[in-house]
């Protein structure tokens, strides 16, 4: 299997689907983007090619992997009402911190993912993917009474530092969310958490909240340590 990084999204995010390959034995690598539509990551096989973390999930579900098989019932239907809050609460702050805070973007983000596509993609996605970011923050938060940009940002951080204090507690003094082995929940904390808690930003407004979570912190370090140890040099 391959694949290949790409930006934040629902579903995990690469880092996330990369994370399950890996602990079902069916790792996704990190390769250049190799499409001009942003699906990212991508998995392909002899026979399929998967894009987008959900697919790919079901994909190697289907295929017997599966990292919940030992869950509970109600395990299960707690790992639904997690995501359901990561891309709820989560995921407007992680796009905005990636894609829509200007410093951001044009520091970390835009060079690193322009780097990544191939020319002239890479002159013209960065901005479609940014532009992408603020309509969708907006589509789903963007309504009475936050009628201006400014209240929608302050609105959503309050929401993404809610949800962590959230996710902090839930994981308490556990190495995952459920049993000693991750699972989907921990892979989609995973994808989110990881990027906010590594990546050096100029604007760290939501990457401070993260980091005065201790067990969040441990947790991104303790996967990054056993999954991806022989891919943290790569670029």
């Amino acid at each position: 299997f391959r694949g290949s990084k790409g930006r934040p999204r629902q579903d995990g995010g690469p880092l996330g689907a990369q994370l399950l390959g890996r602990r079902l034995g069916a790792p996704i690598g990190t390769q250049r983007v190799l499409g001009g539509d942003g699906d990212v990551p991508i998995l392909t096989t002899e026979d399929n090619i998967v894009s987008q973390p959900a697919k790919i999930l079901n994909f190697l579900r289907k295929q017997k992997y599966n990292a919940d098989y030992e869950l509970s019932a109600r395990q299960g239907a707690d790992t639904l009402a997690y995501i359901a809050l990561l891309e709820e609460k989560l995921l407007p702050a992680v796009l905005h911190t990636f894609w829509v805070e200007n410093d951001n973007y044009f520091t970390v983000t835009k060079p690193w993912f322009a780097s990544r596509i191939p020319f002239p993609l890479s002159l013209i996605l960065p901005g479609r993917m940014s532009k992408g970011a603020l309509n969708r923050i907006l589509l789903t938060r963007g309504e009475p009474p936050l009628y201006h940009l400014q209240e929608v940002e302050a609105q959503i951080y309050r929401d993404a530092k809610e949800c962590l204090n959230l996710l902090s507690h839930r994981l308490g003094t556990s190495q995952f969310f459920f049993g000693d082995m991750p699972s989907t929940l921990d892979a989609y904390v995973f994808g989110f958490l990881a990027p906010l808690y590594k990546v050096r930003f100029p604007k760290v407004q939501l990457q401070e909240h993260l980091k005065q979570l201790s067990n969040l912190c441990r947790f991104c370090d303790d996967i990054l340590n056993s999954y991806f140890r022989h891919s943290l040099g790569d670029g």
